[in-house]
C-alpha cells in the first residue's frame, strides 16, 4: 500500500478487516496456484500488514512481505516476527526486483495495484512482479471490481468500534465511483469526549480493466493469463463481480 495513505492510520486499517474469515475465503486459490506452480518462494507485494505472507510462511514457504509504508512494515515485524524464511521490506510495488526471477510467485492483492498512480505505475508494478518470478512461476493480482459500482452515491460498507491508540473510537468506511476512478472513504473519532475529534481519509484508486490488465501482462513477459471474479475462480463479469483477479503465468 502506497505510504502516503494510511500510515498513521494503520490500526484502523487492520481492524476493518475480519482476517479469519478472509483468509479461509482465499486460502483454497493460494493452494491452488502454488501447487500448480510447485511454489516454495513467495513474494507479496504490498503486504499490508502481513497476514498473507505470515499465513505463507506457516504453511513451509519461504516469503518475503514488501510494502512502501514503514508504518506497516513496522507492525508485520511487531505482528508476526522476522527470520530467514519470512523476511520484510521497505519497498515499493514497481521497483524493480534486485534479485530477478527468485521467486516462484508474485501476489498483489486487497486492491493495493489499483492505487497506484497511474496507467504506467500499473505497467511498471505488473512488470517488476513478473521479474521477481522464475520462467515458469506465476503472478496473481487481485483489485475491486470498480465497474460493479452506481457512479455517485457513496455505500457504507462498515462500522466497527474499538480502541485505537488507548482510546475507544469509531470507524466507519464506505467506498463510491465516479467515473472512472474509486474512492475509499474512512471516517475515524473518539467517543467519550464532550467534542470528540473528527479524522477522515479519502483515497481515490484506478478503475483497472481486464482485457487491459492481461495486456500489460503479456507484454511484462507472462505467456497466458487467467481472470476469475472471485476466490472461487468463478468466471469474471464485469457488471456483477464484486473482484477482479488474474493470473499470469511466465513464459518459459
Amino acid at each position: 500500500m502506497p505510504a502516503r495513505d494510511f500510515d498513521d492510520l494503520t490500526e484502523a486499517y487492520d481492524a476493518m478487516i475480519d482476517w479469519d474469515r478472509r483468509l479461509a475465503n482465499e486460502a483454497p486459490l493460494y493452494r491452488w496456484l502454488f501447487q500448480r506452480v510447485g511454489a516454495r518462494r513467495v513474494l507479496d507485494v504490498a503486504c499490508g500488514s502481513g497476514r498473507h505472507a505470515a499465513m505463507f510462511h506457516a504453511w513451509g514457504m519461504d516469503v518475503v512481505g514488501s510494502d512502501a509504508s514503514e508504518a506497516m512494515i513496522l507492525r508485520c515485524r511487531k505482528l508476526h516476527g522476522e527470520s530467514q524464511r519470512l523476511r520484510w521490506d521497505v519497498r515499493s510495488f514497481d521497483s524493480p526486483p534486485e534479485e530477478p526471477g527468485a521467486f516462484d510467485v508474485a501476489i498483489c492483492v486487497g486492491n493495493s495495484l489499483a492505487l497506484a498512480a497511474d496507467p504506467l505505475a500499473v505497467e511498471a508494478a505488473v512488470g517488476a512482479m513478473l521479474q521477481s518470478v522464475r520462467p515458469g512461476g506465476a503472478v496473481l493480482l487481485h483489485v475491486l471490481n470498480l465497474w460493479r459500482l452506481p457512479d455517485g452515491p457513496v455505500q457504507w460498507q462498515k462500522c466497527v468500534r474499538l480502541p485505537l491508540g488507548g482510546a475507544d473510537s469509531l470507524i466507519i468506511k464506505g467506498i463510491h465511483r465516479a467515473g472512472g476512478r474509486g474512492f475509499v472513504n474512512m471516517l475515524v473519532t473518539r467517543l467519550g469526549e464532550a467534542r470528540p475529534a473528527l479524522r477522515s481519509e479519502c483515497v481515490h484508486f484506478l478503475g483497472l480493466e481486464a482485457d487491459e490488465l492481461g495486456r500489460v501482462a503479456m507484454a511484462g513477459g507472462a505467456a497466458s493469463v487467467e481472470v476469475f471474479g472471485d476466490y472461487q475462480r468463478s468466471a469474471y463479469d464485469r457488471h456483477s463481480s464484486q473482484d477482479l483477479l488474474l493470473v499470469a503465468i511466465k513464459a518459459p
